[in-house]
């Protein structure tokens, strides 16, 4: 499971969250292992049974004011208590000032206090995307990835098969790299998320030529950070004796850290135009987001054709029977 230290989260989130350390330095240590905050609540009247003590504790309006109205041995009785769960820090919105005794056990206990002034909704919205990108799934693979039409086309196959020949040819007619042979896929917002898999350019690999910097060579607007996934095509080679899909009625899928993508397998062979048949599936992807599915029009149409074809001879029948009759 993914970690990261409070210090870590202050030192990357002061600015954005307008943080400030209420607590002593030393207090930064613990560590964060949940994506998720939460708000105290009935921890607070001291009923711990089901508190979730490895969160981020924010502490709003409500809740200094509930703070305030308590005797003090029982405010030092509940917080302490509270303190004692091992939670990694707590977070005071709209720069609220907590009782004094509140500071004074969280140094004790080691317990980071730190005060925003954001609002409380601001300050959980903006937290909580934060904690989901660090905390997102992830994992890295060898393909690549290009941006074609504004859709993300994941471009898999065995090594040596064209990915990279595929995608070079692809930017020289407009399109877009975001990386290329190491890909890292994130589940972020219930989309799969892909960028470079190394931090040092976009860098690719042809053979026979070496590495080529694309955006050097072609500049930064054929490049991308990051791109949303749409598509998967897998380049294998080709076989005479294996069925591929002829027209497009069977949807296939691959599945990535639980996201089922469309997925392509489209056979390779000598002479064959790749980067073009890309475009046109993703094209083809694009017409069937907005309604239009060519495969099941084609289908449709040859049923029609069957089903006119057959009431004319039915027709044809009809009209010999009758003469036969005569």
């Amino acid at each position: 499971m993914k970690e990261i230290t409070v210090r870590e989260f202050f030192d990357a989130k002061k600015k954005d969250l307008a943080l400030s350390l209420v607590t002593e330095p030393e207090t930064l240590s613990k560590k964060i292992n949940s994506p998720h905050v939460n708000r105290p609540g009935l921890a607070l009247a001291g009923y711990l049974e089901v508190f979730s003590a490895e969160r981020i504790q924010i502490f709003g309006e409500t809740e200094i004011r509930y703070l305030q109205s308590l005797a003090e041995d029982d405010l030092v009785s509940r917080i302490r208590d509270m303190l004692q769960t091992e939670i990694p820090c707590i977070i005071v919105s709209k720069g609220l000032t907590l009782p004094p005794v509140v500071e004074y056990l969280a140094n004790d206990l080691n317990v980071a206090l730190l005060s925003s002034r954001l609002s409380t909704i601001n300050l959980i919205q903006h937290l909580t995307r934060y904690m989901q990108d660090i905390f997102a799934l992830e994992k890295t693979i060898h393909a690549t990835l290009v941006d074609v039409f504004g859709q993300g086309i994941l471009i898999t196959g065995k090594s040596g098969i064209g990915k990279s020949e595929c995608a070079l040819d692809l930017i020289h007619r407009g399109h877009s790299l975001v990386g290329d042979d190491l890909i890292t896929l994130r589940y972020l917002d219930d989309l799969l998320i892909g960028k470079p898999g190394r931090d040092f350019g976009h860098f690719m690999e042809i053979r026979g030529v070496g590495f080529v910097n694309v955006e050097r060579m072609f500049g930064i607007e054929r490049t991308r950070q990051f791109k949303t996934i749409n598509m998967q095509m897998e380049l294998m080679p080709w076989q005479e004796n294996m069925d591929y899909e002829r027209i497009g009625l069977t949807n296939s899928y691959a599945e990535h850290l639980g996201v089922k993508l469309p997925i392509i397998y489209l056979p390779v062979s000598p002479g064959k135009n790749v980067s073009v048949i890309v475009e046109v599936a993703a094209m083809n992807m694009i017409l069937k987001g907005a309604g239009y599915d060519a495969a099941e029009d084609f289908n449709r149409k040859v049923h029609d054709e069957i089903r006119r074809k057959t009431m004319q001879k039915k027709m044809e029948d009809d009209a010999q029977e009758s003469e036969n009759n005569e």
